[in-house]
């Protein structure tokens, strides 16, 4: 009854002002309509909640203004290249309910929100007049909608049937009503511009004749306008009492969903640590880890696991190519009915019957059996207990502005930058780490076909980055001369040396030896790139790998880490890259391949994907997996041509078995999260030891300290280390002036147990174990060892 009163009303006012019904802000206005090509008509109808249409948006100095689809919807503004975007790739989006909405000139709009901006131009000013209408009542529509729902507006929707339906009758009213107070606005609106304008002819009348009907149009408009005035306030009134009684029930309603939340979260987290108890008690049990992985193995033998246990890809999976040059790839499962066993061997690619593949001619089963008896045994022998736990990480405050005040008039290499940052572990213990998952190596060695070792290998390189989800924090920079051992001999089967032989470019040479076969070792160099919101880091060197019965030389390098969020935000660490393991005996490759993290991916977060193949080309497994959790391998048993892919390149569809896992990450430890997310030999590592050289890792008082939960302390012993470490330099530079000066050739540092040769391999200078340093453990003869700590 009130809308089809008020809306016989302006008769009056619409006979004399015919041009008010096309007002911006008119429920039947042209301003909220859609928009279109730049200085065209409107791309949607007029009363559409959608603007669309072209305008220019700055994008560099380079390329100045360019030419962009833009799409205003839901207070939302995005932006395209062009139309055919809209169903696939958004460039950009600012929600209006927070921006700011300024013009610069006549063909110019400006959106800020918080950090992000959009210069944008008009073709004309008229066509910048309907976009900054268009924004306008999208922000107030957007900041209505933002204002009437709460907080958590997203909540589950009520605990009951009964709830439900109380709640649907009172929105359903207070919508009624919110649509009774829209039309009166409007009405208001229009009266009072009828009003003003009649006020002012009446100002401007001469003739006492006139005067009479002018102020008699004007009492009529001001009782319109009256009658319209209180019949807004009556039903703001019932709205406010509608809301009033109904707010308790709902916050009751509210406080219990939010009780239920809290309870779901409380239980979960305890499942949570549970799951990890029980998976830390199998580890412990390996009887029990044997048992559970023979029958899980045998359960993947010819059909994939329910939930996916066995592979994580479905049997059309697409793969990316693993490197540019390479074609991509599809792997299709095989059906066990249409393969035959055809030969002894299966790893050559050729046909074989599945269950071959996992129980009796595989490798991957029988030397998993084999690792599994010889952890068996090892348990039996006496083992040397090590830690389990560090102390808890204090919760540190980190002051920024007092490091900015130390930064200035100062050289970057001058600057002592606090514990706070790091990690006590230093970065010679950081590279010790990749060898947590050494007994893939182990199980490599037993391998009697190359491409079945370069698997297990493949395996290995992937499982270093394993320790860096979580590791945000920088190791120690190890001073020159720094070394550290970890002798596992007697408990693993290998021990490893590592030290610093260069400190500008920082450069740490690694030596691992293993009795069960294998020898490993390395030079990295740490070069990094900082982007303001990112830090790359780039270890250049190459890694070598040497199994001594058959001779086969694999050689690869690591991939590039990205530190997130550097300046604002939680820090979360990503590896991208390409990874390419070459036999340099059989001259196999394996070609890994690390997708870096998108938003707009559907695939798996932190991916690997991989062919392995022979000398000749040929493919005959394929990897696959994340860097985070576990790698697969499927055998391949045929390949053909398929479609073109999207970058123009042939795909390639494999044909392979069930994939077996060849790796999985160990879970954390209890209470991981307050000690630095150290795995269990992370843990281990700073652990002191009796005998090890003066120059040890163990041994850094800074380091100590930090451990230990005395930063401040830690603090004051870093900065003294390192001012050392500058003293040593300066004096290493007099003595190289002092000796040009005589005209002598100045060596410069030498390391002590490392020493330079030019790799046979790859033509590369590099530093390799020259021997001594058992030796000199065994006789405790540390005389070559300097002064560093």
């Amino acid at each position: 009854g009130l809308v089809s009163l008020l809306s016989a009303v302006p008769c009056l006012a619409c006979h004399e002002l015919p041009a008010m019904s096309s007002e911006p802000g008119g429920r039947g206005g042209g301003g909220g309509g859609g928009g279109g090509p730049a200085g065209g008509p409107p791309a949607a109808p007029p009363g559409s909640d959608t603007y669309k249409g072209w305008l220019f948006k700055w994008t560099n100095y380079l390329k100045g203004y360019q030419r962009r689809w833009f799409v205003l919807s839901n207070g939302l503004l995005s932006y395209y290249r062009t139309q055919a975007e809209m169903a696939h790739t958004c460039r950009g989006t600012i929600n209006l309910s927070t921006a700011h909405i300024d013009t610069e000139d006549s063909c110019n709009i400006v959106l800020s929100n918080g950090g992000r901006t959009y210069h944008l131009k008009a073709n004309s000013e008229v066509e910048r007049q309907r976009w900054v209408t268009a924004l306008e009542l999208a922000k107030a529509k957007a900041i209505r909608m933002r204002n009437n729902q709460s907080d958590d507006s997203g909540d589950e929707e009520p605990a009951s049937q009964s709830d439900k339906s109380e709640l649907h009758g009172p929105l359903k009213t207070l919508s009624s009503k919110l649509e009774d107070l829209s039309t009166c606005n409007d009405l208001i609106a229009k009266h009072g511009a009828a009003l003003q304008r009649s006020l002012s002819e009446l100002e401007n009348l001469r003739l006492p004749a006139e005067s009479g009907e002018k102020i008699k149009a004007v009492n009529e408009r001001a009782t319109l306008f009256r009658i319209t005035s209180n019949a807004m306030i009556n039903a703001c009134r019932d709205f406010l009492d509608l809301a009033e009684s109904h707010s308790r029930k709902w916050q009751r309603l509210l406080q219990h969903e939010r009780e239920q939340r809290i309870r779901l979260e409380e239980t979960i987290e305890q499942l949570a640590k549970q799951h990890n108890s029980l998976e830390r008690a199998c580890r412990g049990a390996p009887g029990l880890a044997s048992a559970t992985t023979s029958v899980s193995s045998t359960a993947k033998g010819g059909v994939q696991s329910a939930k996916g246990e066995a592979s994580d890809e479905d049997e059309e999976t697409e793969y990316f190519d693993a490197m540019e040059d390479a074609p991509a790839f599809i792997t299709v499962t095989a059906d066990p009915k249409h393969h035959r066993r055809s030969g002894s061997n299966l790893s050559g690619a050729s046909e074989g019957h599945p269950e071959d593949w996992n129980l009796e001619d595989s490798v991957f089963e029988s030397s998993n059996q084999s690792s599994y008896n010889e952890s068996t045994c090892k348990d039996l022998l006496p083992k040397k207990r090590r830690r389990t736990r560090i102390p808890d990480k204090p919760n540190y405050s980190l002051n920024l502005w007092s490091i900015m005040k130390n930064c200035i008039g100062k050289e970057l290499s001058k600057i002592p930058m606090p514990v706070n940052f790091n990690e006590p572990l230093s970065m010679l213990q950081r590279l010790t780490e990749d060898l947590e998952y050494h007994e893939l190596l182990d199980k490599a060695v037993k391998c009697e076909s190359s491409t079945e070792q370069m698997c297990f290998v493949a395996a290995f390189s992937v499982s270093s980055y394993s320790t860096t989800v979580h590791r945000t924090a920088k190791p120690f920079n190890p001073l020159l001369g720094e070394t550290y051992e970890l002798d596992r001999l007697e408990e693993l089967g290998f021990r490893s040396l590592c030290e610093q032989v260069s400190h500008h470019p920082p450069a740490a040479a690694h030596h691992v030896y293993s009795r069960r076969g294998w020898t490993l070792w390395q030079e990295i160099t740490i070069a990094s790139k900082f982007r303001g919101k990112y830090l790359s880091i780039m270890p250049l060197g190459a890694i070598h790998l040497e199994f001594h019965s058959s001779g086969n030389h694999y050689v690869w390098r690591k991939v590039t880490s990205t530190v997130h969020n550097i300046i604002v935000g939680k820090l979360w660490i990503d590896q991208s890259g390409e990874i390419e393991i070459v036999n340099h005996k059989s001259k196999d490759k394996c070609q890994l391949k690390f997708t870096p993290y998108s938003y707009f991916s559907r695939d798996v977060p932190r991916k690997v994907t991989g062919v392995v193949s022979d000398a000749a080309g040929k493919a005959h497994y394929v990897m696959s997996g994340t860097w985070d959790e576990k790698m697969e391998c499927s055998k391949i048993l045929h390949s053909s041509h398929g479609s073109t892919s999207t970058e123009g390149k042939q795909k390639t569809v494999y044909q392979t078995l069930s994939p077996k896992v060849l790796w999985r990450k160990y879970p954390l430890p209890e209470n991981a999260e307050n000690m630095y997310y150290f795995s269990d030999l992370a843990l281990t590592l700073n652990e002191p030891e009796e005998r090890v050289a003066p120059t040890d890792s163990r041994l850094r008082p800074d380091q100590r300290l930090m451990e230990s939960g005395r930063w401040d302390e830690a603090n004051v012993e870093k900065q003294r280390l390192e001012e050392k470490q500058r003293a040593v330099r300066r004096r290493r530079e007099a003595e190289a002036v002092e000796a040009l000066e005589e005209g002598k050739d100045y060596e410069g540092y030498i390391p002590l147990w490392f020493e330079r040769k030019v790799d046979a391999v790859t033509g590369e200078l590099i530093c390799v174990y020259k021997g001594g340093y058992w030796e000199a453990k065994e006789k405790q003869d540390w005389s070559v060892c300097p002064d560093i700590f």
